[in-house]
This record gives structure tokens, sequence and C-alpha cells, in this order.
């Protein structure tokens, strides 16, 4: 059966290519490598024993996606993960991420309309905001989100509802994401940000490794335990599972419409806490420091995971320290090989 992953070359994408085909899926990726790299996808042939199709494409060109779809015919299921993530720069430039992430959704749900296609849709847990009760579960409030980026997923979801009551003959299931960490335990596929890490794990392990002076903590006061933010981190793999368990479930006749799911650990742990993770489970010291608040950050989210367990049949099996400790061993494999 063949899956489009939309931005497969990615974090995210390319270890859900790896489980893909591990269930016995043949994934085609579009990339159009502006926040991944070409040779991630030497990596993925290394892993999978065979290079998957590739398409190198903008989605937000509704000419080519339509060319692309209309060669591409017998593609049974979507993962859409190609949109812009950081949600610092989301709000310094709101404009490029409202154009990436609309405009690429609509045009692959465009290309594809009047097909029945299994579609998985990579929202995140930001379109909680800051969540009255937790752990949040998925039918908790919709709160104003906090950044344009937030804002994107939670439109986006608004989106995908329509179209399914529009009476699309698609399935539709949004996962949302909480912080997933890690990498492949191959160590040859892992987070590969472009210039300075927007997430915590990847500046924790560049810094370990002299790539950078510092770790900056955004925010020392806020009213959690020890007074640093609290996420709930995921191991990627973790999460790349959860998207091949949304296709199954999507695969069965019962399965209508759209869902929604949280795709977390049900657990938070602060940022001072991953740090002190990092550093027991390496042996690695980390100088860091405590800095204002970043603009857009939520003080504390973690996710009821109850609904995924039961009816995706999914829960995450690796913990905080597995995270630590193949992120690291990314770290080093890409500083003594560089892509």
């Amino acid at each position: 059966m063949k899956i489009l992953v939309t931005g497969g070359l990615g974090f995210i994408g390319s270890h859900t290519v790896v489980e893909l085909v591990n269930a016995g899926y043949d994934p085609i990726i579009v990339d159009d490598l502006s926040n991944s790299n070409i040779k991630i996808l030497d990596q993925l042939t290394k892993i999978i024993g065979y290079t998957p199709a590739f398409y190198e494409l903008d989605l937000c060109d509704e000419q080519a996606v339509k060319e692309f779809a209309a060669n591409e015919t017998d593609v049974k299921g979507i993962i859409h993960f190609a949109a812009s993530k950081a949600v610092g720069e989301s709000v310094k430039l709101p404009l490029k991420y409202y154009r990436n992430n609309f405009f690429s959704l609509v045009n692959v749900l465009n290309a594809y309309e009047g097909k029945s296609i299994n579609f998985v849709f990579s929202s995140s847990c930001t379109i909680y905001g800051q969540p009255d009760k937790l752990p949040v579960t998925e039918d908790a409030p919709v709160k104003p989100a906090q950044s344009p980026y937030g804002n994107t997923k939670q439109v986006a979801e608004e989106i995908l509802k329509d179209v399914i009551a529009s009476g699309s003959n698609n399935k539709i299931i949004s996962l949302r994401y909480f912080n997933p960490v890690g990498a492949h335990e191959s160590a040859l596929i892992g987070e590969l940000p472009l210039g300075i890490p927007q997430n915590l794990v990847p500046f924790i392990t560049q810094t370990a490794i002299g790539k950078r002076e510092k770790l900056m903590v955004w925010g020392g006061n806020y009213n959690t335990p020890d007074g640093s933010c609290i996420r709930d981190y995921i191991h990627v793999v973790d999460l790349a599972r959860a998207h091949v368990a949304a296709l199954k479930l999507m695969e069965k006749s019962t399965f209508k419409g759209i869902d929604f799911f949280n795709i977390g650990t049900g657990k938070g742990s602060s940022v001072l806490e991953v740090i002190r993770a990092f550093e027991n489970t390496t042996g690695v010291k980390l100088n860091y420091e405590i800095a204002a608040p970043r603009e857009g950050d939520i003080e504390q989210v973690w996710g009821d995971v109850t609904k995924s367990a039961e009816k995706l049949n999914w829960k995450a099996r690796l913990d905080l320290s597995t995270m630590m400790s193949s992120a690291w061993d990314w770290e080093n494999y890409i500083t003594q090989n560089p892509l």
C-alpha cells in the first residue's frame, strides 16, 4: 500500500518512513528540503535496505502538487508533516507560517479530492494553549493560540473537520504531538536543525559536544516545582509508530470521519529535569543559564493518553533516558560524519 509522506526527510517524517517500511507499507516521500537534508535519503537507504521513492516538491505550488497527484494515482494514505514548526520563529514571521502551513495542506487535499484517502495530520499539543486542567484530554476546550504556529494547527484541524462535514469519503486522524526527541537506535537519523536549534534537546547535545557555548533555559520562575517549563517529551520512534497505528485504525471499516489523539507519554518533565536526565545518562555536564521566558511559550502541558491506548491501540514505550542516550549517539554520529 502506497503512503505519501510529506516532509518525509524531516525529523519525524524520516523516522515514520522507517516504521512504515517495518509495517509493510510503501512510502513515497515528498519534501522541498527547506528544513531538511537530501542526505537523509541515503541514511534511510542504509536503514531500510532500499532507496524509497522521493520527489523534491514545494507543496505550496498548487500546479506542481496537482501534477504530482496525477502521476501518483494509487496513493491510499497520506501522512502530512510538511509545515513550518518553530513557535518562536512563528511569532517573528507569522506570514511565513500561515502561507506554508495552510497552502500545503489545502493543496494536498485538493489534489486528491474525490479519492478515498486515509489522511494522518501532524498536529500539536499547542492547540490546547495553557490548559485549565492537566493532564489535558482530547475533549479539552481549545483556547486562543499563544503563537501563530499554534494557530495554524488549530485552524488546520477546523479545515479537516469541515472537509469531513462536506461529505468527503476520506478518513482523517489528527495526531496531537507533545515534544518529540531522541533518534533512531542506529544513530543514522535524528533531529537535524538548520542553524541554531529551536528545540531543547538538540541544543543540549550541541552544547554538550562543544558546538554551542551555553544552553539557555528560557524561564526560571514559572509556577512549576523547579521554575522551568514542563512538557511531555516523547521518543520520536514511539511517535513514528503512532502514525502506523493511525493508518491501521482507519483501514478498519468501523472507522468513519475524523478523530483526534494525544500522542505523548502522559507524564510531564521540566526543562531542568531533562537536563539532569541527559547528564545522568551520558555523564556529560552541561553549561546552562536561566534566561527570560520566550514569547509564545506555554508554562506547562502534558497529555492524557488514555484514548490513544484504548482506541489507537498505541502507547509510548521508550523512557527519558533512552531519549537522551539516542539523541547523544546521533549527535556524536553527525559530528564524526557530517551530512
